[in-house]
């Protein structure tokens, strides 16, 4: 059986240090996508849409795998990798401590052999098990290139990811580039860790923003 190192492979993108900021070209991916708003009010832990939203990408992600590693021609293995979400307003600018007018993209990268046949199969093969719902139903499977980014781990809480954002913003700029966030671009943040279970002080989280130089 054929098993893929994904997490070795893009470890550049997947495990970045948390000492020092970089700036990455981030290429081409392939998605399993899913867009969402944040109730007033309410916050990612509170959101029952969001809640939704998380249990569709994972159920699909891991009927994925498991349909691949089974599969009698050509099985092939790999990790379901990290949840990932961006994160934007529409009007105004983004705040990082204001949650409840947050939009987003939930998203979990899928590996290169998966097909759109293969992900509406897997789709069909969720709604049989756990019925239909509304996150599963508008869940897309699209590419996406996020191209020239700062990007740095975050160790701690959700609520101390200012401070890091700001060391982040000054490495573009003593850089030469401008962080696009507040340009209309998303904050990116890839969790890996499960703040249910891990200790908030302890919880890990990439950072990453969209960035261009400056001209």
């Amino acid at each position: 059986m054929l098993k893929l190192e994904l997490h070795k492979d893009l470890k550049y993108l997947y495990q970045p240090s948390a000492k020092k900021v970089e700036i990455v070209e981030v290429p081409r991916f392939q998605f399993a996508m899913l867009d969402g708003q944040i109730e007033p009010g309410q916050g990612p832990s509170t959101s029952a849409s969001f809640q939704e939203a998380l249990t569709a990408l994972y159920g699909i992600s891991y009927t994925l795998k498991f349909t691949a590693k089974q599969r009698k021609e050509n099985p092939i293995d790999y990790p379901v990798m990290a949840l990932e979400g961006l994160w934007w307003i529409e009007g105004g600018v983004f705040d990082i401590n204001v949650k409840d007018n947050w939009l987003y993209t939930l998203m979990m990268l899928q590996p290169n052999f998966i097909t759109p046949e293969m992900f509406e199969q897997a789709r069909e093969q969720v709604r049989r098990k756990r019925g239909d719902s509304a996150a599963l139903t508008k869940m897309r499977f699209e590419p996406f290139e996020e191209g020239l980014c700062v990007q740095v781990m975050h160790i701690g809480p959700y609520a101390d990811e200012p401070a890091t954002v700001e060391r982040m913003k000054s490495f573009a700029r003593e850089n030469g580039c401008r962080d696009l966030v507040e340009r209309g671009g998303k904050h990116h943040e890839i969790y890996l860790g499960d703040p249910r279970r891990a200790d908030p002080e302890k919880l890990k989280t990439i950072l990453r923003h969209p960035i261009e130089k400056n001209v």
